[in-house]
């Protein structure tokens, strides 16, 4: 061969290598697709709450590392409240599955922060909804969060969407073999709540949460929130898709609560909400609802009498036409019922 010819082949492979991609192992993130919407109150809310003592677990915060109680873990935590539901691309983001991340804070029941390839991102735990800060069970979510996942690596993985409005990364996230997300639905520490489009897990959370419900733990113990009311107070029919549209014909959206015991029962202190973090209604001081009577609770504002009540919520409908849940509440904070549709 020619030196001429020679020349070309080594300047040829030369190009060759000079071109081609170089190894990398780290792997990253890439937000390729739409934010998911996710309706609830901005974050930063803060709440101060109890929790056992008896358990220590290590946080990490800002780089640095601090061993704490749980009890100390609830009491400080800032609670970003989570609610609502989320509406995202149909073309899954650019993601590898299993993800790795370190745990470095803990917001709340459903919320995190971890650090990915040295960047520290919000996490978003997807199909869950923790009780909100002030709220019975947050604390124990919180801290029971924190026992699972506080300064652990962990897996994530993706659905849907990719981040929410508030630029959360949404994953589910397991701690070796263990779902947490499951984990906190199944131990009665966050409701089951789909959050479309990312409801891959959906049967998955809901047969989590009938079984907590089953078994009354968690939130779904008579009394998790402290002495359980006396009465048979029930969600009755449930109208969740007013005639038109729905945000202009508030009132014809209602839900009906019925007394199937044989004494009147005072409301007052009792609650009615969605599985959002922002609606609830509060029975008005004195209502008393009569033995085998049933008030009906419409969305909009009016005049209320012994049979019809009023939220006057006038933002937007409550109940999700999709779907949702209606939860009566007792002057504690205990489930007392609820329906789905």
């Amino acid at each position: 061969m020619s030196m001429s010819r020679i020349l070309a082949v080594g300047f040829l492979l030369y190009l060759l290598a000079a071109c081609a991609p170089a190894s990398n192992d780290s792997v990253r993130f890439e937000d390729t697709s739409p934010a998911s919407t996710i309706t609830e109150p901005p974050p930063g809310g803060s709440s101060t709450t109890g929790a056992p003592a008896d358990t220590t677990t290590t946080v990490f915060s800002d780089s640095s590392i601090t061993t704490t109680s749980i009890a100390a873990i609830a009491s400080t935590t800032t609670v970003t409240t989570t609610t609502g539901t989320p509406t995202g691309s149909t073309t899954p983001p650019t993601l590898v599955a299993g993800q790795f991340a370190v745990v470095v804070s803990i917001t709340d029941g459903d919320t995190i922060r971890v650090v990915i390839d040295g960047v520290e991102e919000p996490l978003r735990l997807i199909g869950i909804n923790a009780p909100e800060g002030g709220e019975c069970v947050a604390a124990a979510a919180t801290a029971r969060m924190a026992v699972l996942v506080a300064g652990q690596t962990v897996r994530l993985e993706s659905d849907v969407s990719n981040r929410d409005q508030y630029d959360r990364l949404l994953r589910y996230v397991y701690v070796n073999d263990l779902f947490v997300n499951e984990i906190l639905v199944r131990e009665g520490l966050a409701l089951a709540r789909e959050y479309s489009p990312d409801t891959a897990m959906a049967s998955v959370m809901e047969a989590a949460q009938t079984q907590a419900e089953a078994e009354g733990i968690g939130m779904w113990a008579a009394d998790a929130c402290g002495v359980a009311a006396s009465g048979e107070i029930r969600v009755g029919k449930i109208r969740y898709d007013a005639d038109g549209n729905d945000n202009n014909n508030l009132n014809d959206e209602w839900v009906e609560i019925t007394n199937l015991g044989s004494t009147a029962v005072d409301l007052t202190g009792w609650q009615v909400k969605d599985e959002s973090a922002s609606h609830r209604y509060n029975f008005p001081s004195g209502f008393v609802l009569a033995a085998g009577g049933t008030a009906r609770l419409h969305t909009g504002c009016g005049t209320d009498t012994d049979t019809f009540l009023y939220w006057c919520f006038t933002s937007s409908a409550i109940w999700n036409n999709s779907g949702d849940t209606v939860f009566i509440l007792d002057p504690s904070g205990n489930f007392v019922d609820s329906k789905s549709y």
